[in-house]
């Protein structure tokens, strides 16, 4: 089975960002059935649209239907799934199993992916699985590299694996949470995850009315729900030899600088890995989530226990992104995202040969050929030369100042 770096895609810019830096495929939504109910989504449109963008560059599109459904959504589901086929998507992603049997006996012929919320932990679930005709699990996080081994083994070749590799952790199992639904009303297991477990909590004893008792690490509270993020990019060889085939990055809501850095790191290890059996990614490459918005790393479940991070919900990064290039070679056209100024050394982020390369600000002007000092005005259209040809897509960062 070929091997597959598959990315978030919230919306049209996000999708172009991972087919761009090297996804071989994306999973997205619609406007109903997914996880992420507070991402832009897609319409129907919008859906065929991108379908046909993402085969004319030979990359796969799947499609999220993994919600908890009731039964006035079963016949939706099915008719919307029936959209999907026509559309040509490769896959839908679904956790219920009523759903699943109402796409096997409407829609046969469309390949169906089994949710992570699913929490496939073990073999045996795996070959109930590959039994209702699921073509591909996506593993529960809680999984070791030892436990999807023996899931390998245990169901049939045709049948794939996929495994989350980077971004964030749920506290619950599998993301089946209720928290949110509790403290906000909003479901998180029907897309609409408050992420009530990042915030400060305090204790309060039950006779004691609005009486407080912080409990504190440091002087900004506790987050005693917070976990840390899954970081897998030194360990991508593990994982293949365990037997997964699709390598998942988390992460529909997030913005498309974050998608951008991380699909190129997971792109080029990922490349190493199925070039050489020893290959070990550079310490360059390594650095390359910490320029994104991150909080504490660890490896989740797959070398022992996921760790939380009761210091601080709140992320960050070494990095931000100054620009985006719209038009490349050495006169580049490029669209301001976030402040920069004449002088300023800029990163270079690339699929190309130009990564890691930086650039000094010298000759910056306006669309009508002004002289510009300060890139401030936002999404700004801009004239900059450089030494290093760029390319439609790049991006150009700088690192934060402290």
């Amino acid at each position: 089975m070929k091997t597959e770096l598959l990315a978030p895609a919230g919306s049209r810019e996000k999708l172009n960002t991972a087919v761009y830096f090297g996804a071989d495929a994306v999973y997205l939504a619609g406007k109903d059935f997914g996880l992420r109910a507070y991402c832009d989504n897609f319409t129907q449109s919008e859906l065929t649209q991108a379908v046909h963008f993402c085969h004319a560059q030979g990359k796969k599109v799947y499609v999220t239907l993994n919600i908890y459904a009731s039964d006035a959504d079963l016949r939706p589901m099915t008719e919307y799934a029936c959209f999907l086929t026509q559309a040509g998507v490769d896959g839908v992603i679904v956790s219920d199993p009523g759903v699943i049997a109402c796409l096997r006996e409407t829609v046969p012929a469309l390949p169906i992916h089994l949710s992570t919320q699913a929490n496939t932990t073990n073999s045996a679930s795996a070959r109930f699985w590959a039994r209702q005709g699921v073509r591909r699990i996506v593993l529960a996080r809680e999984t070791s590299i030892d436990d999807i081994r023996r899931i390998r083994d245990a169901i049939p070749p045709d049948v794939e694996l996929e495994a989350f590799v980077h971004g964030a952790m749920c506290v619950a199992y599998s993301g089946r949470c209720l928290l949110s639904a509790v403290t906000t009303g909003r479901s998180g297991n029907r897309g609409e995850c408050a992420q009530s477990c990042r915030w400060e909590y305090a204790l309060c004893e039950k006779t004691r009315e609005d009486e407080y008792f912080p409990v504190a690490q440091d002087g900004r509270g506790t987050y005693i729900l917070n976990s840390k993020d899954l970081n897998m990019l030194p360990y991508l060889g593990k994982l293949m030899d365990a037997g997964v085939t699709s390598f998942k990055i988390e992460g529909r809501a997030k913005t498309a600088y974050y998608l951008a850095t991380v699909v190129n790191a997971y792109r080029r290890a990922l490349d190493g890995f199925m070039s050489a059996k020893d290959y070990v990614p550079p310490a360059s490459l390594l650095e390359e989530p910490y320029k994104t918005s991150h909080r504490a790393f660890h490896t989740g479940f797959y070398f022992g226990q996921a760790e939380q991070f009761p210091q601080s919900a709140k992320t960050q990064q070494s990095y931000e992104m100054s620009a985006v290039v719209l038009s490349g070679g050495n006169e580049a056209t490029v669209e301001q995202r976030n402040r920069f100024r004449v002088g300023d050394e800029l990163e270079i982020l690339s699929p190309g040969a130009a990564f890691g390369k930086t650039i000094r600000v010298a000759d910056l002007r306006d669309v009508d050929g002004a002289p510009v000092t300060d890139a401030k005005i936002v999404q700004q259209r801009l004239l900059l030369s450089v030494d290093t040809p760029l390319s439609a897509g790049d991006i150009l960062r700088r690192k934060c100042i402290p």
